[in-house]
């Protein structure tokens, strides 16, 4: 699952058990499995499972056989704490570590808590019967996740696995693909890799009329992009048009120049202070799979819209909320984010000290300001805490009668700043 972009990851709990052995089981089953895996298996006095994987263990394995609770994830700690004093063993499908229940279980009790015995993944599988680089293949789950998260992958020519949550995914998943551009992608659905029966089906999009087939199955994406649609890769300063709303947005220049100051890294997370119609929110999370958002906005018609918008550009993991000191009051835990951009609301009492206290040292805040007013607030805290000040004028050419005219756009000024560490002394003292 998506970390919560509200609250801070935990540290691992306590686990005073023997060792927890997780061990992939591929669709060949028992037959399939190693010495290692199989001693794992054998020697374990309660073994968990779905019971597809628990239906692959032969009769003569004596372990107590626990399925699976759903909904797993909250169950979890608790199942395991009350056999802890046991030999406990964990199945799961392939590689454990591949969007498989062994990098939750490693999350929650640390790795030392666990000896993982892996098979080769679905997505290793897949790239062996496609002939495809496993290295150059990204891979997106949708196991628990929206549909949708597969869109910031879409490229024209490349390449993608989508790890299926059921049967019903690749037909949908075609349905998505028209919708978005991409119909005439082919799509190769590979059910039961690695075992007796293995099938691969193959098509267009955009005439899949396939029926559901097996629920354990990977899709792979050749995509082919209709040239006629806007592109939206993960670069920032995607099209105006791909935004519903009322037109409370960061036009795309200037987003292109606000995500470059913010500086997205891999799992940062941002907070994104009158959301409008989310776009600086949205960018920062297409930027990369894991990077976070949460989006503060104080009108619900606009909460919606940022919603909407999310969803349709494949980001629905962001967090909106109301207006930002009101929330902050309230009870909701929020994780200090990595970098914070105010968009809007910016001659409010207190809204930059509120800011500014709650930026980890180290993080970024950039601000963007349209009104003289704005702007001389800028300035006031640019001389006070330094930074980068810089001043866009956008023009964009527009008809004017046979001829080509340049219209400029409202000057925007923006400020940029790092939050200080405080690092200490920089030579070390006598003590």
């Amino acid at each position: 699952m998506a970390p919560d972009a509200t609250v801070s990851a935990a540290a691992p709990l306590p686990w005073t058990g023997p060792p927890i052995a997780v061990v992939g089981i591929g669709a060949d089953g028992w037959d399939g499995l190693g010495r290692a895996a199989r001693e794992a298996v054998g020697d374990a006095e309660i073994l968990f499972g779905s019971t597809r994987q628990l239906a692959l263990v032969p009769e003569a394995v004596t372990a107590t056989r626990v399925n699976w609770p759903s909904p797993l994830l909250p169950a979890l700690p608790e199942l395991l704490e009350r056999h802890s004093g046991a030999r406990l063993c964990v199945l799961a499908s392939g590689d454990p570590m591949f969007h498989g229940i062994g990098v939750t279980l490693a999350r929650l009790f640390g790795a030392g808590a666990l000896r993982v015995l892996p098979q080769p993944s679905s997505a290793s599988l897949a790239c062996a019967r496609l002939g495809w680089s496993l290295a150059e293949t990204p891979v997106v789950s949708v196991v628990g996740r929206p549909l949708v998260t597969v869109l910031p992958e879409l490229a024209d020519r490349r390449r993608l696995l989508v790890l299926s949550a059921d049967e019903h995914t690749p037909p949908v998943l075609a349905r998505l693909l028209g919708r978005h551009g991409f119909g005439a992608s082919e799509l190769t659905v590979l059910e039961q890799l690695g075992g007796p029966a293995e099938r691969l089906h193959t098509g267009l999009a955009n005439k899949w009329d396939r029926p559901p087939g097996d629920p354990l199955n990977i899709v792979a994406i050749n995509c082919v992009a209709d040239p006629d649609q806007p592109r939206a890769t993960r670069l920032p300063g995607l099209p105006d048009e791909l935004f519903g709303g009322d037109g409370q947005l960061t036009k795309h220049e200037i987003r292109a120049l606000t995500l470059a100051a913010l500086a997205p890294a891999p799992g940062e997370l941002l907070w994104d202070v009158g959301g409008g119609s989310g776009s600086i929110a949205i960018e920062w999370c297409r930027a990369h799979p894991a990077n976070r958002a949460v989006t503060f906005e104080r009108l619900e018609r606009r909460r919606l819209q940022i919603s909407d918008n999310a969803a349709a550009l494949g980001v629905p993991h962001i967090v909106i909320r109301g207006e930002l000191r009101a929330e902050l009051a309230g009870d909701a835990e929020i994780a200090s984010p990595d970098a914070i951009f105010v968009g809007g609301g910016l001659t409010q009492d207190d809204l930059l000290e509120t800011c500014w206290a709650q930026l980890r040292q180290g993080g970024r805040l950039v601000v963007n300001a349209v009104t003289a007013e704005s702007e001389s607030l800028l300035l006031n805290w640019a001389s006070a805490q330094g930074g980068a000040l810089r001043k866009f004028q956008i023009y964009r050419g527009e008809p004017l009668g046979a001829f080509t005219a340049w219209r400029p756009q409202l000057p925007v000024a923006q400020w940029s700043v790092t939050k200080k560490r405080d690092i200490g002394p920089v030579f070390p003292t006598d003590g």
